[in-house]
């Protein structure tokens, strides 16, 4: 046993033994409903008692500072800072259900992304804009574009990231380093395709962004966002608390008010270091069918490092300590399940870190699974796709959320065999965590003797089942799984089957290529029978890197038919190169963070987004054939706004 998973299952056993015992449930509504929960906040002064604490120690540690610069004897005393802080900076740098077009990770969650489909429409974000093509009665033709903020807001220094549609609402979800915080657009759409804003929404949070998870969630008409909020001991941490404000012209930073007030705010009974990183993870929930939308959150307190995953019912944040100030002998992170219907959040200590969203699964008979690496940093910014150390599956009872003060015993960890590389990818299909390792964002390289390693969770049996290429990508063929991956120089496809045992049933070759999307939305699979389907990825030259996804849309969708498991190349749906080289006037999110390209499956239609074109296709027997394509640039537009 390695020193690193030496270390991280001896902090579960000693979570164990110091642990009381987990409470049995009873019966409820909710089965996995917890027997305790959560302490909020009794009110206002309870926690302005805790900052006057914090605001002491902040001044008993300048006191001292300055007596050590009086003496000479060090260098001043750095201030923390919010953790996400630099690779925020650094993102602000590099830019100076059936009708569902989303690959989700559960049905009845839509996540936000950058197509939807309203009626006979196509909905599109793309650089600041939102574009409608009509595709009802088998057209294809641009109908509108606006602008993604509203009249009079400056989108200087904000980015428009994500979309997501209920009933005849539109809601853009970005984030602006001018006006610190997320915004949330709100805009009518007509059944012509016309859009009209609404509203502007500004929630004050610390920047939500992922290279793998996405902020926004939408179940029904209620919209749930996931948000951080660093607290400063050095400062007033009352400024970094969720609080919402109408934007008009002239609104200024007294116009918000606070959604998060001290008794909807949970803490457990860990100890918190200011100083080493506080944040408030906060779930926001709207009711999009409201006239005037309105929003409330609820919060808990916990350490900077995070990954959240959103159910039908709970939102899971995980939350890690800093290494520098976890006690060898205490449990390092905590896992809290904030439930969508209001109820009081339950947490559990454990040990480890997620690698991203993927990593949860809760299964039939109520168990979480969660799939941990021992130096995992969270999936904030780009860290899921860095760190390292060894891996362990955690299961546990959803009974055995509590009030915080118990830890998953030893026994809940089962270890998992190593990969190589940092990029990993996971995913859980069926009664099996799939996982292994590959490229991420960077250039394929020349695989060595790779592996995928599949975890019956309820067990905890592995197998390993060999290939010759990488695993970039992940993903469900209805009860069975897809596995995409280069060797260096072209692109794979393995169908596993998921049975009794596991194992892979057929490979295709797409010579020269690699994947052009990293993003989980990059890739979809239409079913059209029990065991058959078709299935588009977004492909590029081989060799080249994923990360040219954020400036270049793809070269070409590539669609495969999938008849039981079986896999064979319907052909691809090719961009022209010139159309992603005209000046489109971008003034926001001109950097394509979420990506460009996507294969669309509407009714029996089958069409490829690459950046500003759409080209649609005809599915023979054996090949896909271009039938038509619509560049709907803004140059190109012939509609007034």
């Amino acid at each position: 046993m390695t020193h690193h998973l030496r270390k991280f299952l001896h902090a579960a056993i000693v979570a164990a033994l110091i642990a009381s015992p987990v409470a049995a449930a009873t019966p409820s509504p909710d089965p996995t409903a917890p027997q305790r929960t959560l302490k909020a906040f009794s009110g206002e002064p309870e926690l302005a008692a805790l900052f006057r604490q914090w605001a002491g120690e902040a001044e008993r540690r300048r006191g001292e500072q300055r007596a050590r610069q009086s003496a000479g004897k060090s260098a001043p005393l750095a201030q923390a800072a919010p953790a996400a802080a630099p690779a925020a900076l650094a993102k602000e740098e590099a830019a100076a259900t059936a009708d569902s077009l989303t690959n989700v990770q559960h049905a009845g969650v839509d996540e936000g992304g950058i197509v939807k489909l309203h009626g006979d429409h196509l909905v599109i974000l793309r650089r600041g804009r939102l574009f409608t093509v009509r595709v009802g009665d088998d057209e294809l033709r641009p109908v509108a574009v606006v602008d993604a903020w509203g009249q009079g807001i400056d989108p200087g220094g904000a980015w428009y990231d994500e979309m997501l549609i209920a009933g005849d609402t539109i809601v853009v979800i970005g984030f602006s380093y001018a006006r610190g915080g997320t915004e949330i657009g709100v805009f009518d759409i007509s059944r012509a395709g016309r859009i009209a804003h609404r509203s502007t929404l500004h929630l004050r949070s610390n920047d939500y962004y992922s290279s793998r998870n996405y902020a926004s969630r939408l179940i029904g008409s209620r919209l749930v966002i996931y948000s951080p909020h660093f607290l400063n001991p050095w400062g007033d941490p009352h400024a970094a608390f969720p609080a919402l404000r109408q934007w008009r012209p002239g609104a200024s930073p007294a116009d918000f008010r606070r959604i998060a007030p001290a008794t909807r705010i949970y803490r457990s009974d860990e100890p918190l270091d200011p100083f080493a990183g506080v944040a408030l993870h906060s779930v926001t929930t709207c009711d999009l069918a409201a006239p005037q939308v309105d929003c409330q959150s609820t919060a808990v307190l916990g350490p900077p490092g995070r990954v959240f995953h959103v159910s039908p019912r709970s939102v899971f944040v995980w939350t890690t300590q800093p290494r520098r100030s976890a006690d060898a002998g205490q449990p390092a992170s905590a896992v809290f399940r904030i439930p969508l219907d209001g109820s009081p959040p339950s947490a559990l200590k454990a040990s480890g870190s997620p690698i991203d969203q993927f990593s949860f699964h809760e299964d039939a008979g109520g168990m979480l699974n969660v799939l941990l690496r021992a130096d995992g940093r969270g999936d904030g910014m780009w860290a899921a796709e860095r760190g390292g150390g060894d891996l362990a599956l955690l299961r546990v009872p959803l009974t055995s959320f509590s009030d915080g003060r118990e830890a998953a015993p030893a026994a809940a960890y089962r270890r998992l065999p190593p990969v190589a590389g940092n990029a990993l990818q996971n995913r859980f299909v069926g009664p099996f965590l799939l996982y292994g390792g590959g490229s991420g964002w960077q250039a394929p390289r020349a695989t060595q003797p790779a592996g995928l390693y599949a975890v019956r969770h309820a067990d905890g049996r592995v197998y390993e089942l060999p290939l010759p290429h990488a695993v970039d990508r992940i993903e469900a063929l209805g009860s069975n799984a897809l596995v995409v991956g280069s060797d260096g120089r072209d692109l794979q496809f393995s169908s596993v089957r998921l049975g009794r045992l596991p194992v892979t049933v057929d490979r295709h070759t797409r010579g020269d290529a690699a994947q052009g999307e990293t993003r989980s939305h990059g890739f979809f699979y239409k079913p059209v029978g029990e065991d058959d389907g078709l299935l588009g990825l977004p492909i590029i030259g081989g060799g080249e890197a994923a990360g040219r996804q954020l400036r270049q849309a793809s070269a070409a969708v590539l669609f495969l038919r999938n008849r039981g498991l079986s896999l064979s190349e319907l052909g691809t749906l090719d961009g022209r190169p010139a159309a992603g080289e005209r000046d489109d006037g971008c003034r926001a999110s001109c950097v394509d963070w979420y990506g460009n390209s996507r294969p669309l499956f509407i009714g029996s239609r089958v069409f490829a987004l690459l950046g500003y074109e759409i080209v649609e296709g005809r599915v023979g027997p054996q090949r896909i054939v271009e039938r038509r394509r619509l560049d709907f640039a803004p140059a190109m537009q012939q509609v007034a706004r």
